[in-house]
């Protein structure tokens, strides 16, 4: 079977896409900055940085490091805000649907009230999204600095305050913590996809100074390192819930990606490979199509959940 007889066409909670090649939220910009590397029309989706409903200055220096296959950042969701985007890559990323690569648009908030605001903004500055991701991962500040979507109970509050401000698919960004009870509130709760995993906490110290090597005592770790807890993680999801489940985590090669699909997942999400093999996504797309066909299905849907264990 040729690969051009594969159908790659997935179906994430609403959002159509023609292969389920996906980027991470701050790890691609909004698109445009990749347009130099490849055609990123040949993608899925790709899914925008984290934006909030007014602009965020995020951490200070230094936000990111490299750790041992993989790296760790704590950029505090530096944002231009919905507004500040729409105005800087409004007009590419609405070109970028017209071109049949779907824009999914994250929301990222400290509290359930700036989770509603920047939805809200997005509703009104954003038409041409196909779908609204909300990164539930982020510090509440009103409570003390824990995670919005830490506990079922915590992210079943914020889904239920967001859901019926958003008029089109809602994605929701799991925190790598209880992942089947929270998957579960958050399907209870009206979303029609979820995504995991997001970066888990580590801590890297620079042993001559003494000091970590990032502003703040800990960051987010990602890359190779976290690719196995990650297809775990998504495995769980996708036999906790009925709805479908983008994953994400150390996706650096078709390889990976095709263990994702395997273990549950609709959709397949680059991410820190991004940072240093900006093509990484594009060729995901090919060897997707390629082992498809060398699995001998006619859609690419009959692999997903197809593991045996």
């Amino acid at each position: 079977m040729g690969e051009k007889n594969v159908s790659m066409a997935v179906d994430l909670g609403g959002v159509r896409m023609k292969n389920p090649v996906n980027t991470a939220s701050g790890t691609f910009g909004f698109g445009k900055q990749f347009e130099g590397f490849f055609d990123v029309a040949r993608l899925g989706a790709i899914t925008t940085k984290g934006c909030s409903a007014v602009p965020w200055a995020g951490n200070p220096a230094p936000r990111m490091c490299e750790v041992p296959s993989g790296m760790m950042n704590t950029v505090g969701l530096a944002n231009p805000g919905v507004a500040g985007m729409v105005e800087q890559f409004g007009d590419y990323l609405a070109g970028l649907e017209d071109r049949d690569c779907r824009v999914i648009v994250q929301a990222a908030g400290h509290s359930v009230e700036e989770y509603v605001a920047a939805v809200e903004k997005i509703e009104e500055l954003c038409p041409w999204a196909s779908g609204v991701e909300m990164n539930i991962s982020c510090p509440n500040i009103a409570r003390g600095g824990a995670l919005v979507g830490g506990t079922p109970e915590s992210a079943a509050e914020v889904v239920r305050a967001v859901r019926p401000r958003v008029h089109r698919p809602l994605l929701v960004k799991m925190a790598p913590v209880r992942v089947p009870e929270i998957a579960r509130a958050c399907e209870a709760e009206g979303a029609d996809a979820l995504s995991l995993i997001n970066t888990i906490n580590g801590m890297s110290i620079d042993v001559r100074t003494r000091r970590s090597r990032l502003s703040k005592p800990t960051g987010g770790v990602s890359g190779p390192a976290i690719h196995a807890i990650a297809v775990r993680m998504v495995w769980e999801a996708a036999n906790a819930v009925k709805i479908p489940v983008n994953g994400m985590g150390g996706v650096a090669s078709w390889q990976d990606a095709a263990e994702m699909i395997l273990a549950g997942a609709t959709s397949v999400t680059v991410g820190t490979a991004n940072f240093y093999d900006p093509t990484c996504a594009s060729r995901v797309v090919d060897g997707l199509a390629a082992w498809a066909a060398e699995q001998g299905v006619a859609d690419i849907n009959e692999l997903i959940g197809a593991v045996e264990c």
